[in-house]
């Protein structure tokens, strides 16, 4: 992946996302009549402009695609002529004040929505719910949890789905204690209670790792089918054909064994045992440590397997067709799961039970929207999807500079019957400028970090 694509990418990412939320301002301030002065997408150097006959609003596109703004006539900014004060946002009631801070962030929203729309109209057919195999030594095998078991409900919010699953998974991020599962085993419903400590805290784990119940997954034999000219297997030897049977003296019984093994051991010397030839052949390798977008660090082989047709039991199946009004109640109830996750994350992360490392910057952004495009429009989309959440919800935060921040001084103004003093609100802005400049100094360091 060029980082041409990269940059292209992320440029089609965000700006639309910028374009929409800079929008929602613009369109409510004209419809409350505030006269608009400019509309520019990005910040920075002045790319493109080009000004209204009718309105005189200049529009205009600029060099960094990372924010944009309205500047609308305020007399607290310059001059205003007489004629138009009755047009100053200043002089605007509270309430038309609110409406226009809010609408950046509430049409982001609302653009999610229609996006997860999108994505919920064609027909799907998608793993249902049942575990498909329970890791040994984990908190699914403590608690005796079997395969062919369909999860149901996680602590008590019903899971059709494991995206669902995961969702509810998430919402424990951080925590100790028990996570209460429900499952239905040849029609009787069974209830487990799954022991956490820190979960996920500090695990480059998924939620469903760390648990130890898996999806369904075929049976692929440990073939390495293909080898990669550059890769650690090739250079210890290794060949295509031979069938790989032990690691470090652990039976592999599938394909998905031997990615598990690898992927925990980056930069660690393994013994390998492969079957070549109907003769056992030794092998030591060391997988090759690779990073990806979020930083974690997982071993690999440069080993492929080709599978060839695969075929799902049909007790594993779901068909999944939603209804247009059907599918637009899935995606505002998606909307809400993920603002509330990102809203818990961040309620976590204040006190201590997710790492700050878990801030993203604009080059991790970048890079994920790379490899989303490259997977098709569905995954783009859905990214664009998560994104356009994220943005309305941090702008809702309250904190000065960003919308939250002006919506909580026209708040208090409803309430007091005059505004904020001028000299409270400098001293929010500077407190705003260096809680965004630490978060952001802070998510460019992760980046630096998982690069």
């Amino acid at each position: 992946m060029s980082a041409l694509f990269i940059i292209v990418a992320a440029i089609l990412l965000l700006g639309p996302l910028i374009a929409i939320h800079e929008f929602g301002h613009y369109i409510v301030a004209r419809k409350l009549g505030v006269k608009v002065l400019v509309y520019s997408i990005g910040f920075g150097p002045t790319l493109l402009k080009w000004t209204s006959k009718k309105s005189g609003i200049q529009y205009q596109l600029s060099a960094l695609p990372l924010g944009g703004y309205v500047k609308m006539l305020d007399e607290r900014e310059g001059d205003v002529a007489e004629e138009d004060l009755p047009k100053a946002f200043n002089r605007q009631h509270a309430w038309k004040r609110i409406a226009i801070v809010a609408a950046g962030p509430l049409i982001n929203l609302a653009f999610a929505v229609v996006l997860f729309w999108i994505l919920f109209l064609p027909s799907q057919e998608q793993l249902n719910t049942r575990v498909g195999k329970v890791l040994p030594n984990t908190p699914a095998a403590t608690v005796h949890m079997q395969v062919g078991d369909k999860i149901t409900a996680v602590d008590g919010t019903a899971t059709q789905t494991w995206e669902k699953l995961n969702f509810a998974l998430v919402d424990r991020v951080g925590e100790s204690g028990f996570i209460d599962i429900q499952a239905d085993r040849n029609g009787q419903t069974e209830n487990f209670k799954l022991p956490i400590q820190d979960f996920l805290k500090n695990q480059n784990q998924s939620a469903l790792d760390s648990l130890g119940f898996m999806p369904y997954r075929p049976h692929l034999d440990a073939v390495a089918s293909k080898l990669s000219e550059d890769g650690a297997a090739i250079r210890q030897g290794m060949k295509a054909g031979d069938k790989i049977i032990a690691i470090d003296g652990v039976k592999m019984n599938d394909w998905f064994d031997v990615v598990q093994t690898v992927q925990a051991a980056p930069e660690k010397l393994l013994k390998i045992d492969v079957l070549r030839q109907n003769k056992v052949v030794h092998l030591q390798v060391m997988p090759q440590a690779k990073r990806d977008n979020m930083g974690n660090v997982t071993g690999m082989l440069g080993v492929q397997n080709s599978p060839g047709k695969i075929i799902i039991p049909d007790d594993y199946k779901q068909k999944i067709q939603y209804t247009p009004v059907e599918a637009f109640g899935m995606a505002i109830e998606k909307t809400g799961q993920l603002s509330g996750m990102i809203f818990n994350s961040i309620g976590k992360m204040v006190r201590g039970l997710i790492g700050v490392d878990n801030l993203s910057g604009p080059i991790t952004i970048a890079k994920v929207a790379g490899q989303s495009a490259e997977m098709g429009w569905q995954t783009f989309i859905s990214f664009m999807a998560l994104m356009s959440v994220s943005l309305g919800i941090l702008n809702l935060l309250p904190i000065p500079m960003l919308d939250g921040g002006h919506l909580v001084y026209y708040f208090i103004e409803l309430i007091r019957g005059k505004p904020v003093s001028e000299q409270i609100q400098l001293v929010g802005l500077k407190i705003g400028m260096v809680l965004l400049g630490s978060m952001m100094l802070l998510a460019l360091f992760n980046d630096f970090m998982r690069l």
